[in-house]
């Protein structure tokens, strides 16, 4: 039961939140962001801070963009996540890890996301394929940040989900390090697809439990084109490969990366049959991303930097196994902009721009986004219907 000074903070809380004007472009009293290095906004960089861990991606040139600072995300400047949050009237969206160390959840939002996290719990990849740098940072652990997060902002259940109710859910993306880490080490691809519906059923398992709890919209992405990748290019590249004609990115990366996608849109499919009520929107990142590839001119770029990272040191792409953006190589491209991939493995701020744009402003998630409640929650927009 919370105390009187709890439910006195809860109340005023909601008072700030409905005569702030914080619906001037929508309804989402908050995001809640799931992930990993896609949407981290700084809680692995936290975490390193915490243990006295040097984490490369953590310092410059990481963050250059941003303010002028590095500030744990994986690119240049701001990601999907901020371009987000920018658009429905909220402020960036901090970490759960702050940086005095403590957690606690935000008025308007928090974000779990963490660089190298997985779907899967990081003992099951570490055990399958010898790999023992997997951060243990898991969908699973990430939801009970969540739940015991809560009471910092509301008093009993109810409130809860009312709250939970009136977030924009942001399911990362969350699935593709379970791949990436076999992949860095050169892992076929035919003996990792096996994984993959274990991959997608830890993302429905979570989805169904933020249902439960009384999630109302959520945005749940799918994977990029892994073929486009200038890491994947680098370590698979051969004469013997098959590549895209228009694109030049690896054929059957790709085809991967759409076998994922398209299992995970025919759960999702189930779910919204269970749940009509709910808003699960599908965001096809990987489309968004692919138009680009196909026609980079239309977009401002050039086909000698299209699969080119802009932080790297040498190769054909940009990008060296030895020696990665952030760690012993600094050197950074004159013009970030003109790039799509910033390190090789994660894209720049103009690429998260563009992709945010094709996703929440054009037709690129299912259903389209909306940035206003739907029609069956509009009743709860009162105050009374939280306390």
């Amino acid at each position: 039961m919370a105390s009187s000074s709890g439910s006195r903070f809860f109340v005023g809380f909601l008072v700030v939140l409905f005569s702030g004007g914080l619906y001037a472009n929508g309804c989402y009293l908050s995001i809640i962001s799931f992930g990993d290095s896609i949407a981290d906004t700084g809680n692995l960089k936290q975490l390193a801070s915490i243990s006295d861990d040097v984490i490369f991606i953590c310092g410059p040139p990481y963050g250059q963009n941003f303010i002028g600072q590095s500030i744990g995300r994986c690119s240049n400047g701001r990601l999907i996540i901020d371009f987000l949050a920018e658009s429905l009237g909220l402020p960036l969206i901090p970490p759960y890890f702050n940086s005095k160390g403590s957690s606690g959840m935000g008025r308007q939002g928090v974000n779990y996301a963490v660089v190298g996290a997985t779907a899967l719990d990081a003992s099951f990849i570490e055990a399958k394929w010898s790999e023992r740098s997997v951060i243990n940072a898991s969908i699973k652990i990430q939801l009970a940040w969540f739940k015991q997060s809560l009471s910092s902002i509301c008093g009993n259940a109810s409130d809860c989900r009312n709250f939970i109710g009136r977030s924009l859910i942001l399911m990362g993306e969350i699935g593709g390090n379970d791949y990436n880490y076999p992949l860095s080490v050169g892992q076929p691809i035919d003996e990792i697809e096996p994984i993959v519906p274990l991959v997608i059923d830890a993302i429905i398992l979570t989805i169904n439990e933020l249902i439960v709890m009384g999630a109302r919209t959520l945005v749940v992405p799918g994977n990029f084109p892994l073929g486009c990748l200038p890491r994947i290019l680098t370590i698979y590249g051969s004469d013997t490969e098959e590549y895209d004609p228009i694109t030049g990115c690896m054929t059957k990366f790709n085809k991967f990366a759409e076998y994922h996608n398209k299992m995970l849109q025919t759960k999702l499919n189930h779910i919204r049959e269970l749940n009509p009520n709910v808003t699960l929107i599908y965001a096809d990142y990987y489309n968004a991303l692919m138009r680009i590839y196909r026609s980079p001119y239309e977009y401002g770029f050039t086909n000698d930097k299209i699969l080119k990272a802009c932080c790297g040191c040498g190769g054909p792409f940009n990008f060296n196994v030895s020696m990665q953006c952030g760690e012993l190589c600094k050197t950074v491209c004159d013009e970030p902009d003109t790039y799509l991939s910033w390190d090789g493995i994660h894209l720049t701020e103009i690429a998260y721009k563009l992709i945010f744009k094709s996703l929440f402003q054009g037709p690129y998630t299912i259903p389209e986004f909306s940035p206003l409640c739907p029609a069956s929650s509009q009743t709860e927009v009162g105050l009374s219907s939280y306390i």
